[in-house]
């Protein structure tokens, strides 16, 4: 039987295939020149077979691989060595110049593949060591099993790659090919174990916040920057886990004890954190070099996920919904894919469907016949930044003088020379401010006391991390995917060492549940809100939290577990340091909210609810100012037009709302205001620039003639994670003050002759009437013309030649824009940052609800589409629908697979 290159059946969808191809042909050879011809066969060559047979060399039996009207694959086996074996194939065929990238950037060789410009991101790349870290857990931690299905579905891969090359691939890598003479190795298994090392690195906790408070030293009083991160509100937003207490003889955690409060925690290391503004700059910048495969580092970021008891259900069994809010990217992050044994038995155990990621076997977010489970970001403290007192030959650690551990480092490049680098660690970990020029400059001026050594010529910064140290997530996965019960979900959460996550779980017999995993540190002294004096022992990890210790609970008496990035238990109550810095809880507090309340209109929740609530757009910090900006006097006829359209305004930010993006924008001018402008350049936008007294200045405000002493001075940070973002931490912050009408919050910067804004409504008067000319200038002079959708869009680019490459080659690759609802902390949650501007740049990155009543009435979208080649009919089939909150329908029996399927390919041995 021939093979069918073009994607699903029909002839509606096959032309449409065709005129998109033809367009881009078109592109390619006006773009590239050369004199190179590139022909449809050229652009078509990487599609991947769908039916017909194929010949996979190593298979013990016929593999079959049924794609439905999207390119989904279900993968049906007779051995789990068979099913990841033709899972690497599948994935090779569809992702494999993701997949490429992927493992180049977390081996640090994106200099083999792309040039000289990212060798800096190498070099901070290897000084982690994340490859490294990678083939000690292979080799030493993780079981023969688990490595048994890595090697399994490394040869899937290579058997694809033996057969295609360059444009054969992706016709990304015939792009490649006009400039370098790059060829893919081999895939190895430690390729697909290190991708978890990027995973844990986007979702590693609060370093950027660490960061954030030590350069905000230069601007602001302790006590002022302690204001910009309030404690977590217990009283108002309920943590995960409602109570339960730890054993202290056993070390385990109950969920039904009660537990004594703790002492308040403290804010150690602040003056420490002084010692290194320049150096934490200097990192900071390199942070943002890093690629964020899963999304920015800021408030907000996290993911919502839900799980409600069959006795609140309309089916009586248990009904569980996720979505992860991850970057934006071309092709989604995720690959939805079904791996079933034809037999399930102890020699092949695996029947699961779901959400991976390409490069890697199994199933990370899903179901099988038994549980469901899914992930939200725990937010866990796990990654500590130490100031070390260094010089040429070692590191100062409790008065003596101690030799780095060194290693060097080779770096390939593409069309250039090689670039030799040279790692030194200590230790407390790797010194990654190497990597930076400024590393002289260090500490020359800051007043560092107690028992610091002199500074000298500064101080470096070192990193410890949890994700640096072997685990064994690895195994995790798979026992999470074999998982047939409580017990079992536990034991295998047990094992997901980095990142830290929240786990919740239902079954097909009715329990539901939750565990907190992850290796999280106990800290000798501080607690890991500022970077620690490394030349003092006492404040390194004495050991882990013990994972019999990490709070769950099953079938809580409330029929519902929510996680939403707040806090996982009250901390002024748990024994051990989990982290500061949770998420604020408006987006879990929603999420309980309107689950209480269809509880008690109906009493039964439907999975048409869920999806829903997935939808839900209000906004909590409207609720709050809305009220108080309608209050205030507006003299000016044309500011006054705008504040008409929050009367009657339900806090909803439907796309089409004109009041949502006018409140918006005047959220995002109150915050610039209040605190944005009287922030660290270091945190500020990236060329914005303001007029303001010198960093650390003491003296007085203004000269004898009462001007203001003032400097010019420009922002140093990326739009999509300068603050302050807006997130729920600073709905806390104004909360806080906002009945406080003088609070010096409000206060504008100002001199004797020109004050400035001197209360809270003198401010949000001064915000409304910059928000109107904003959107003014942005939407258009008619207010009614403007929309939060035409403000708030979403542009999908590839994470290599869309983001980087020529603007037509961009074009080919992305996709955008989508006017979107939804907001920073709405459950919908299009998150944007408000010291950058409007712009989507997190997003749901999958939805999925499970109806574990009948898995195949379950419902799951993708943020793109299953393929990862521009111009596949599947690159971007699911984004229309994603985009107005639709799910797909998600079949799992192979009676309903069978139903949907489009196109079958039989891989044979």
């Amino acid at each position: 039987m021939p093979a069918n290159k073009t994607g699903p059946s029909g002839k509606r969808k096959g032309r449409r295939a065709r005129l998109l191809v033809f367009a881009v042909v078109l592109l390619l050879v006006a773009g590239f020149g050369y004199g190179t011809y590139w022909s449809l066969s050229t652009v078509r060559a990487s599609f991947p077979e769908t039916t017909g047979s194929v010949k996979l060399d190593g298979l013990s039996g016929p593999v079959q691989v049924k794609r439905d009207g999207h390119g989904i694959p279900q993968v049906y086996a007779d051995t789990e060595e068979d099913l990841f074996r033709a899972q690497g194939f599948v994935q090779a065929q569809d992702r494999f110049w993701e997949m490429d990238v992927r493992r180049h950037m977390t081996a640090g060789r994106l200099s083999e593949m792309f040039g000289k410009g990212q060798v800096e991101t190498d070099a901070f790349l290897r000084t982690m060591g994340w490859r490294k870290v990678a083939q000690q857990e292979y080799d030493h931690k993780l079981s023969p099993q688990t490595k048994k299905n890595l090697r399994s579905y490394s040869a899937g891969v290579n058997a694809y790659l033996k057969d295609h090359k360059g444009s054969d691939l992706s016709v990304e890598y015939a792009a490649l090919g006009f400039t370098t003479d790059y060829t893919p190795q081999k895939w190895t298994p430690v390729d697909s174990v290190a991708w978890l090392k990027a995973m844990a690195w986007d979702l590693r906790g609060n370093m950027q916040d660490e960061i954030d408070r030590a350069l905000m030293t230069s601007r602001l009083t302790p006590q002022q920057i302690e204001e910009l991160y309030p404690q977590y509100p217990y009283d108002r937003n309920q943590p995960i886990v409602g109570g339960g207490a730890v054993n202290r003889a056993t070390k385990e955690f109950d969920p039904e004890a009660t537990a004594p409060r703790n002492a308040a925690a403290g804010t150690a290391g602040a003056e420490a954190a002084r010692g290194a503004r320049t150096q934490l700059s200097s990192l900071s910048r390199n942070l943002k070099d890093v690629p964020a495969l899963l999304g920015p580092s800021g408030d907000g970021i996290g993911s919502n996920s839900w799980v409600v008891s069959g006795k609140h259900t309309a089916t009586g069994k248990p009904l569980l919904a996720n979505d992860p809010h991850l970057a934006p990217q071309m092709p989604s992050l995720w690959y939805q894919m079904g791996l079933h044994c034809r037999n399930v038995s102890a020699s092949c155990r695996y029947d699961v469907s779901g959400y991976t990621f390409s490069g890697m076997p199994g199933v990370v977010i899903g179901h099988n016949k038994d549980i469901a489970w899914g992930f939200t970001n725990l937010g866990a403290d796990v990654s500590d930044l130490y100031l070390e007192k260094v010089t040429s030959d070692g590191y100062l650690s409790d008065g003596r003088r101690r030799p780095f551990k060194v290693r060097r480092e080779t770096i390939k490049v593409a069309n250039g020379p090689d670039r030799e680098i040279t790692v030194r660690s200590t230790g407390n970990g790797p010194i990654v401010s190497d990597r930076n020029e400024e590393l002289g400059k260090v500490g020359r001026q800051a007043p560092v006391r107690d028992a610091a050594p002199d500074r000298g010529s500064g101080y470096a910064v070192s990193l410890r991390w949890t994700a640096l140290e072997p685990g064994r997530t690895m195994d995790a996965v798979f026992e999470l995917n074999a998982a047939k019960d409580f017990d079992g979900f536990r034991a295998a959460a047990r094992d997901f060492a980095v990142p830290s996550q929240n786990l919740i779980y239902a079954d097909t017999r009715g329990h539901i549940g939750y565990q907190a995993p992850g290796r999280i540190p106990v800290r000798g002294k501080g607690n890991g809100r500022y970077p620690a004096p490394g030349w003092d022992s006492d404040y390194r990890w004495t050991g882990y939290v013990p994972q019999s210790a990490m709070p769950w609970e099953k079938d809580p008496k409330r029929g519902y577990v929510v996680t939403a990035n707040q806090a996982v238990v009250d901390g002024r109550k748990y024994p051990y340091l989990l982290t500061e810095d949770w998420g604020y809880g408006a987006r879990s507090q929603r999420i309980n909210d309107l689950i209480q309340s269809k509880i008690k209109d109906s009493g039964k929740i439907s999975t048409d609810d869920m999806q829903t609530i997935q939808q839900d757009s209000n906004s909590e910090i409207a609720e709050l100012l809305t009220p108080l900006l309608l209050k205030i006097d507006v003299k000016d006829p044309y500011v006054r037009e705008a504040q008409k359209l929050l009367e009657g305004w339900d806090y909803t930010q439907d796309p089409d709302s004109a009041a949502a993006a006018y409140f918006n924008a005047v959220w995002r001018n109150t915050l610039k205001l209040a605190f944005g402008n009287k922030l660290p350049k270091e945190l500020r936008v990236e060329g914005q620039c303001l007029r303001v007294r010198p960093a650390d200045d003491t003296g007085p405000a203004e000269d004898l003639n009462g001007n203001a002493r003032l400097v010019r001075e420009c922002g140093e940070r990326e739009a999509e994670s300068a603050q302050p973002d807006g997130g729920d931490r600073w709905y806390e912050v104004v909360r806080s003050i906002l009945d406080d009408q003088d609070n010096t919050w409000w206060k504008t910067s100002g001199t004797v002759n020109n004050p400035g804004d001197r209360n809270r409504d003198e401010l949000l008067a001064h915000a409304m009437k910059d928000a109107r000319w904003e959107l003014t200038a942005e939407l258009g002079k008619d207010t009614d013309t403007w929309s939060w959708g035409r403000l708030h869009q979403l542009t999908l680019r590839n994470q290599t030649f869309g983001v980087e490459g020529p603007g037509f080659l961009q074009s080919v690759f992305n996709r955008g824009p989508w006017s979107l609802g939804g907001g920073q902390e709405a459950v919908n949650a299009t998150g944007w940052n408000a010291a950058g501007g409007y712009d989507v740049v997190w997003v749901p990155s999958m939805r999925m609800v499970v109806n574990l009543g009948n898995l195949d009435k379950s419902r799951w979208i993708n943020l793109t589409g299953a393929s990862g080649h521009a111009y596949n009919a599947h690159y971007a089939d699911q984004t229309d629908k994603w985009a107005k909150g639709e799910l797909l329908p998600w079949a799992f029996s192979e009676e309903k697979v069978q139903k949907g399927t489009e196109d079958t390919l039989a891989l044979t041995p």
